[in-house]
């Protein structure tokens, strides 16, 4: 199928790209929504921080970038998502809507991997736009996920720290590879039942 990734700047929607390719999909194009107002968006769907890096991951891809803007504000936030104009959901509707005016695609990559909660509404914008939704790293075991992602040489570094746990003096900075063994050691990674 012909893809279009959304990508945050993020590991996780990198590694879905990859995972996308390894199962003979073609990225045709990139998409990300930017904050509106303020560098790093307080949003239930999208990840903000990092979001300066994508138009790297266009260049570096040689793949066309649509961006958007949105105010990162979910007015519905019900679990079953129904359409709400102003939603940030509907940002997502009109970025994606905006690139099938532009080129042709059959699916888009997520990378979400435990949210219900942006999983049915990515799941919502697909089924409005008539594409499919690949979400190859959802319900993984983000132990085992992490791994995987430092066998495949993937090289996140820990640009912002949010959790309990986490020190900005010791840990802002890692790599993903030397931070893994604190992860371990809190339980931060969570196990899927098998």
């Amino acid at each position: 199928m012909r893809v279009v990734a959304l990508i945050s700047g993020g590991k996780d929607s990198c590694y879905n790209m990859m995972q996308c390719i390894a199962a003979g999909h073609d990225i045709v194009a990139l998409a990300n929504l930017k904050p509106q107002s303020k560098d790093e968006l307080d949003s239930y769907m999208y990840q903000s921080v990092g979001h300066q890096a994508v138009e790297l991951y266009a260049e570096a891809m040689g793949l066309p970038l649509f961006r958007q803007r949105t105010n990162g504000v979910a007015l519905q936030q019900e679990k079953i998502y129904t359409h709400t104009p102003e939603d940030e959901v509907e940002d997502l509707f009109d970025l994606l809507a905006n690139v099938k005016t532009q080129i042709e695609f059959d699916a888009v990559a997520v990378g979400a991997i435990l949210s219900d909660y942006q999983r049915l509404r990515v799941e919502d914008v697909c089924s409005r736009l008539g594409i499919c939704s690949l979400s190859y790293l959802w319900r993984r075991d983000q132990k085992e996920l992490l791994q995987e992602m430092i066998d495949c040489n993937i090289e996140a570094i820990v640009i912002k720290v949010a959790a309990l746990g986490l020190d900005p003096t010791k840990h802002l900075g890692l790599r993903i590879d030397k931070l893994m063994p604190h992860l371990v050691k809190m339980g931060m990674l969570v196990c899927m039942p098998n």
